[in-house]
């Protein structure tokens, strides 16, 4: 006698009809059977497939190869496929289980592996067979997580997936779930999602109107052939293809040569990524997506697989190994990005974020050479500066008033001459230039950005996909369905599976009980508050203690004659290197703290979450970076008082004040070194060093663990067990944010320091293939997920470049000394010139009114001393009020901060204006688009319906599209659509 074994289509080994079962259904649901032997080992039975019906509670059904039969080398020539080298693994689920009291059998511990097939049932393996395994008693946990996960792939399975799965056999370890997507599921689930497929027709060329631009766009193409990168052209600035959403019924439009590769891997992981995500699981109260099931440890991984090794031996070439050599190594830095090829292996979302990258570090370009111009021109005019000469100049007997009571003594000003023309290099007619510049650069680059969104989004077929993204709302988070259920179980006295039942058979109205109202999240939102407000509170009392730091160590340094001469140097350098510690350390903090708070709101989307999360951790990061420069360029010596009357902090500390050049300098080099040490530490340093510590750590984790390992595997790994190595992928965020807050840097106070562009640019050369390496090396493959922009990073961009305008309008109004040298030259100067300057900023003051015990110890000086700022003289009627001069350039200042902001707004709303939003080829194309579609679909139903009139090519052609179109089981579970990723459908052989 022989017995049937259900087989999966193509499996070239022999199954042995040992079988682990709890559950199956009707194996005459469309299945291949293979004939083997009653001949089996003495004491064994066979598996005999049942014909009762599905069993919702059922598990999956394991067949294991025969472990006594090596799988041959020839049935493992790729490393990206099943052990039948047939079937393509579109995905992987990755677990860890552990076992108690197992023996192994007589059967070999080495290459061992399970076929899983639809509908398969058997009977419960008998201990002593040749290859059997004797499972201990498991703990309830894990046999619980068991049967879970066994009910979830048999679910997966009945929607048409194949999968494939290791023999636990060890004692405990990693277990890989490998999915297959038949071309059945693959067309079925294509049409579900509208994914956008090319069409017969020829890529058609775009046409650019004017011949001036033709030509000059032609001459750019040549000049910069040298920096394209050497891949193929998935989609041309002047060639398009014709897509349209895929459809079962409409089969001829496409041309469908191979069904192994008409979907691309990113397209093929995306549609099963999609299955995984509303296929239910009742054992664990019903939990919707394998997102619930991570999130519960049920699985512990899931993740699509790299297309191959990125540093393979050889000629054989794939996507990732093309990326790695055209786009991820530092040799090619000067190299343009391939954008098509990164969205085609990476999706849309990420391939939005280097677009943007890219487009944000070009456009860095032409800002670096302004500011080094700007730069420049301030050491070619530093020995022409009249008020840097006039201070330098010793004649010019200017006695001030000591910087620190007691200790300190009278001084000549020339004695800051230093300072006085370090602080001309960026405090000059040219830095106001740049601020407008830079403004209107900023809405020049959101206005470009903007254009080349739509432009890609022609391209990578994005137009039109607000559908998909309303989808994507539907699909709630693990954590949202846990406190409704939570919420569900409180309400009521019924168990949480009993209520989720009866819940499904209620109408609208009372699912809509089934939310989390704003009283359910109120004591979030109220955590929320308050922790948000308590971490800024925390920001500015560090920045007040830095304050107390530079005022105390002034005040300590000033009672040695030997420090005394550097008391400012070390100070101002001491303080920014503790305000640029504190800033790293509380930026790890504040990421943590953003990501907990968010949470506890308990957003219902993944959209949503992200979103608030952003705004969270933006908010926090904003405050951290960029409190002390706030500090410095505002509000340092604004609160000092006066001689005789100055402002004390502690009882006998002075509060600091301005150096005599102004407090430009200093913000200048605060800004640098933040600028700087963020960039060098957090950003290069961290990313590049945080990587290969966690590598290494995991190798020694890995060497230091007794386990059973198998030589024959270690040597030659699987492409899954290489990928579940890697670090796992956890979104964007951090990448937006670093750049973000770069381009604060260079936006905000760029009027302070003009080379911030410069450094910016030099940082995001190298930011740009770091990224790109971590992507292509060290990160898990991720989902690809397709959007149609950058999101709330754009409003956060816009909002940064508007506030920009009043930032640098109150930098030159305030801190800078271009309006009192313009109010001086034109309203007070004899000659129209700059001459007699420092000395109309400098007022008078008796120094015996200087307060008792404040004098200076060692000098005795019976005359008027001077101090910098616009006071009466002690023999006016009303002595050290503020003059005539103060309120005149305190009315200039304010008046040139609303013209400047209205005169800067008014440019960047021309600009955005004239620019339009949306190419004018582009706009043109998408009409004429929907016309050549209408006449391809004419075409092709006119020869359709040709073929049909004939009898031999009509039944030729019938039988192609009957095997297209042939009918398909529906997906398993309640539907529940989820973000829709990726649809690179066009498949490049490289």
């Amino acid at each position: 006698p022989s017995e049937d074994i259900p087989l999966l289509p193509g499996s070239p080994r022999r199954l042995s009809p040992r079988a682990v079962v709890r559950g199956g259904q009707d194996p005459n649901h469309g299945q291949q059977y293979l004939r083997v032997p009653g001949s089996q080992a003495p004491g064994q039975d066979s598996g005999l497939p049942s014909g009762g019906g599905s069993s919702c509670s059922g598990s999956v059904i394991n067949n294991y190869l025969d472990a006594s039969e090596p799988v041959s080398s020839e049935a493992r020539l790729s490393r990206m496929h099943f052990h039948d080298n047939q079937r393509k693994v579109d995905y992987v689920l990755a677990y860890h289980y552990r076992k108690r009291g197992v023996h192994p059998g007589q059967g070999s511990p080495g290459h061992s592996l399970a076929i899983v097939s639809n509908g398969e049932t058997g009977k419960e393996p008998r201990a002593g067979g040749h290859g059997d395994i004797e499972l201990g008693p498991l703990d309830a946990l894990e046999e619980e997580r068991k049967e879970q996960r066994e009910e979830f792939e048999h679910n997966l399975m009945e929607a048409g997936l194949e999968l494939e799965k290791d023999l636990e056999n060890k004692s405990q370890g990693s277990i890989f779930v490998r999915i297959h997507a038949p071309w059945q599921v693959l067309a079925r689930e294509a049409e579900f999602l509208k994914i956008k497929v090319p069409t017969k027709k020829e890529m058609y060329e775009i046409k650019s109107e004017g011949s001036i631009a033709k030509k000059f766009n032609e001459l750019l193409q040549k000049l910069s052939s040298p920096l394209k990168p050497r891949v193929p052209e998935h989609s041309s600035n002047k060639m398009k293809n014709l897509s349209y959403p895929f459809s079962r019924e409409k089969m001829y439009l496409y041309n469908i040569q191979d069904k192994d590769t008409f979907f691309d891997n990113a397209t093929r992981s995306r549609i099963v990524h999609e299955i995984l995500k509303r296929t239910a699981c009742s054992r664990a109260n019903n939990t919707m997506g394998i997102n619930s099931l991570i999130a519960n440890n049920i699985y512990e991984a899931a993740y699509p697989l790299h297309d191959g090794e990125y540093d393979s031996p050889g000629d054989d070439m794939n996507d990732r190994k093309l990326l790695y050599q055209e786009w991820a190594r530092y040799g090619v830095f000067y190299k343009f990005q391939p954008i098509d090829l990164i969205r085609k292996y990476f999706g849309e979302k990420i391939g939005l974020y280097f677009a943007w990258l890219g487009l944000y570090t070009s456009f860095l370009i032409p800002s670096s050479v302004i500011g080094v111009i700007v730069f420049l021109y301030g050491c070619a005019t530093i020995e022409e500066d009249i008020p840097s000469k006039e201070m330098c100049d010793q004649q010019n007997a200017f006695t001030m008033c000591p910087l620190c009571d007691k200790s300190c003594d009278y001084w000549n000003l020339s004695s800051a001459c230093g300072t006085a023309k370090a602080s001309h290099l960026f405090d000059n007619p040219a830095t106001v230039f740049f601020s407008i510049f830079m403004a209107l650069w900023a809405t020049m680059f959101l206005e470009n950005w903007k254009r080349l969104q739509m432009r890609l989004g022609y391209f990578w077929d994005l137009t039109g996909i607000e559908e998909e993204e309303e989808r994507a709302q539907e699909h709630s988070r693990p954590e949202y369905e846990t406190k409704v259920r939570e919420k569900m179980l409180k309400a009521s006295g019924k168990s949480v599976v009993q209520k989720l039942g009866t819940n499904m058979t209620e109408n609208e109205d009372e699912d809509d009980e089934d939310k989390l109202t704003w009283k359910d999240r109120f004591p979030g939102y109220l955590v929320n508050f308050a922790s948000i407000l308590f971490m800024i509170a925390l920001t500015f009392s560090i920045v007040f203690g830095v304050i107390v730091y530079r005022i105390t160590t002034a005040a300590a340094l000033s009672l040695n004659k030997t420090t005394r001469s550097n008391v400012r140097v070390t100070v101002t350098a001491t303080a920014v290197i503790i305000n640029l510690v504190v800033i790293l350390i509380l930026d790890e903090i504040y990421g943590a703290v953003a990501t907990w708070l968010t949470k506890i709101e308990v957003p219902k989307t993944e959209q949503t979450f992200e979103e608030r999360l952003i705004l969270k951790a933006f908010l926090l990061k904003f405050v951290n970076a960029y409190s002390p420069i706030f500090y410095v360029a505002f509000f340092k010596g604004r609160f000092v008082g006066r001689p005789g009357s100055y402002v004390y902090v502690f009882d006998g500390y002075r509060m600091e004040e301005c150096a005599p050049g102004g407090c430009l300098m200093e913000l200048c080099i605060q800004l640098s070194i933040i600028m700087l040490g963020k960039q060098l530490i957090q950003n290069n340093i961290f990313e590049i060093g945080v990587p290969k510590l966690k590598k290494l750590f995991r190798k020694l984790k890995d060497e230091t663990e007794p386990r059973e390992t198998d030589s024959a595997h270690s040597k030659h790994p699987e492409q899954w067990d290489l990928d579940y190595s890697l670090e796992p992928y956890t979104g964007l965020t951090p990448e937006y944010m670093e750049m973000i807050i770069q381009f604060g840097f260079v936006t905000l106070f760029v009027a302070s320091f003009p080379l911030a562009p410069v450094f910016a640019l030099l940082n995001n050369v190298i930011e740009v293939r770091l990224d790109a390496k971590k992507f292509v090396t060290e990160l898990r493959r991720p989902d690809a997920v397709r959007t149609k922009d950058i999101g709330i990073w754009f409003d956060i961009l816009s909002g940064i470049g508007k506030f920009s305008v009043i930032s640098n309008a109150f930098v030159i109004a305030v801190t800078s000394d271009f309006i009192p040298r313009l109010v001086y030259q034109y309203a007070y100067s004899h000659n129209g010139t700059l001459h007699g300057f420092v000395n109309h900023t400098l007022s008078f003051f008796n120094v015996s009114q200087l307060k008792e015990g404040t004098q200076p110890e060692n000098s005795q000086f019976d005359q008027e001393v001077q101090f910098k700022d616009y006071r009466e003289p002690p023999w006016a009627p009303n002595p050290y009020e503020f003059s005539k001069q103060y309120w005149s350039i305190l009315s200039a200042r304010l008046a040139f901060v609303i013209i400047f902001q209205n005169l800067v707004m008014f440019l960047s709303v021309l600009v955005d204006w004239m620019i339009p939003d949306i190419p004018t080829d582009i706009s043109d194309q998408i009409k004429k688009e929907k016309g050549l579609l209408v006449d391809f679909f004419l075409k092709e139903e006119h020869e359709k319906l040709k073929l049909s009139d004939e009898p031999g090519q009509r039944s030729l052609g019938g039988g192609r599209h009957s095997r297209s179109r042939a009918p398909s089981s529906a997906p398993s579970g309640r539907s529940q659509p989820g973000s829709i990723a990726s649809s690179g459908s066009q498949h490049t052989n490289v």
